[in-house]
């Protein structure tokens, strides 16, 4: 099976990620502990005593950047705030209290984002100010000048780094704002006072911007604290959707996993993969009538909703050929509640593009992610090794938990067609150029030597999703055991 990969999309981890999680988990420990509203304006204190290593210019400016990073975990936009003395304990009031919520995951903190310079290539002082200075002839826009050393003019440059293959002593650099050059689809950018602004018109929910940031400048909005109170009250049957991908996570067998995620304060545990079986099912049938019978040159997969935004508001001619079969976790939700229509299910997600998802599914009430997951389990004290595995359900195929890793899918629907030679699939693992520029062409000229064409917005797929919490490599090994 073809795949087109994408060169460098390796997820970053970094300290900023180290303090979002313990920001998630202090949180989590606050809530179930019933102490959230007393306790939660100390947490910038506790985490940054007056004396202690600084991140940024004083010990003031980093408890403000704590305090914004936890507003948004509380599940509110920094753009939210109307009066800069209202405390953290207020915002968790409204959150408790909370009812309505909008399609908004992301929201940048501005507080933290100020130090990108934008500005992509730099003359550094390696510059020998050579009598040669091929930098300036590289330049067709005459946008370098010899000054002492060579100086490039932003205003003029272009960004098309023929000054940094010409400089022999590698004194020109590029430097870019990893935010906006992790962005697939450019919808994140500086404005005037120089923080990022997020278009929505253009975000595709990858999550991409989040991890890359090192200033933990980017933040998930999430459902923590409702979801706590929903584990408070008791009032309805909690089940957790767990996706696939989650299966790889931890290096202890599954069912122990899922014994632990039902140990957090869970009814009922149920794989998605059941769902993604059904998903198969009818993409298999849905291929046969649309490609085999009905002459369509070819179909895409459905099931990842980051791509299926990038079609919609980037390659709309595409759109028509992906299909119209749900995801897995629409259909494992529709399973839950047709069983017990007044529980709350809550899916279990490697990424923000399902929590996007999830918010427009009538059968899905909240979505957490795996870092969300992990948080609740370190807070209720679980541990994964100690937990009495649950039994994996038998009736769910085995390609379904496969689902999580790219090539899962079109294997999936393999297995549910007798074809053979028939169908021939093709993965584009990562959304890269090479990926967009096969989509672009497969949709433009409707002809395509694949008649499956299976879209993964992160390479190695759902295991590499911008929420997770394992190296995707060795999640993906994992995977391959079970």
């Amino acid at each position: 099976m073809p795949t087109f990969a994408p060169e460098n999309s390796i997820i970053m981890y970094h300290q900023a990620t180290e303090i979002r999680r313990e920001l998630l988990r202090r949180v989590c420990e606050l809530s179930f502990k019933g102490e959230l509203e007393e306790e939660i304006d100390r947490i910038p204190l506790h985490m940054r005593p007056r004396i202690t290593a600084l991140s940024r210019c004083c010990v003031h400016k980093d408890r403000a950047v704590i305090k914004y990073r936890v507003m948004t975990i509380l599940g509110f936009n920094v753009s939210d705030e109307t009066d800069e003395l209202t405390r953290l304990s207020d915002y968790a009031k409204m959150s408790r209290e909370r009812k309505e919520f909008t399609d908004v995951m992301l929201t940048v903190v501005d507080e933290a984002c100020s130090s990108c310079v934008k500005q992509n290539y730099t003359v550094t002082n390696l510059c020998k100010a050579c009598v040669g200075h091929p930098c300036t002839y590289a330049c067709n826009k005459d946008a370098i000048t010899m000054n002492g050393r060579a100086k490039i003019d932003p205003s003029k440059c272009v960004n098309c780094g023929r000054c940094l293959s010409a400089c022999p002593f590698h004194a020109i650099v590029y430097t870019p704002v990893p935010c906006e050059e992790a962005c697939p689809v450019g919808a994140i950018s500086k404005n005037e006072r120089g923080v990022e602004v997020i278009d929505w018109a253009k975000c595709v929910y990858c999550g991409k911007c989040k991890e890359a940031c090192s200033f933990g400048a980017i933040m998930e909005k999430t459902y923590l604290v409702q979801i706590a109170e929903e584990m408070k009250r008791r009032d309805r049957r909690l089940v957790a959707l767990v996706a696939p991908a989650f299966a790889g996570q931890f290096d202890q067998p599954y069912g122990k996993v899922l014994a632990a995620v039902k140990a957090c304060g869970f009814d009922d545990v149920v794989e998605v993969a059941m769902g993604a079986n059904i998903t198969s099912r009818k993409e298999a049938d849905e291929w046969i009538e649309r490609v085999q019978e009905g002459g369509e040159p070819f179909m895409t997969t459905s099931c990842c909703p980051s791509y299926k935004a990038w079609a919609q508001k980037n390659l709309p001619e595409i759109v028509k050929y992906i299909s119209h079969t749900k995801s897995p976790a629409a259909y494992a939700a529709e399973f839950v509640k047709g069983q017990d229509p007044d529980c709350a299910a809550i899916f279990i997600s490697p990424c923000i593009a399902k929590r996007v998802e999830g918010f427009y599914d009538e059968n899905i009430d909240y979505v957490i992610t795996f870092e969300e997951m992990a948080a609740i389990m370190e807070a209720r004290g679980v541990d994964i090794s100690a937990c009495e595995p649950l039994e994996l359900s038998a009736d769910i195929e085995k390609s379904g938990r496969f689902y999580a890793k790219s090539g899962g899918v079109a294997s999936s629907v393999a297995q549910y067609l007798q074809v053979g030679e028939a169908f021939s699939p093709v993965v584009v693992d990562g959304l890269d150029r090479d990926g967009v520029k096969l989509l672009k062409s497969i949709a433009q000229s409707g002809k395509s030597e694949a008649n499956m064409v299976e879209v993964m917005m992160c390479k190695g797929g759902c295991v590499n999703g911008c929420s997770t919490v394992s190296d995707y490599k060795a999640a993906a090994r994992r995977l391959q055991k079970i």
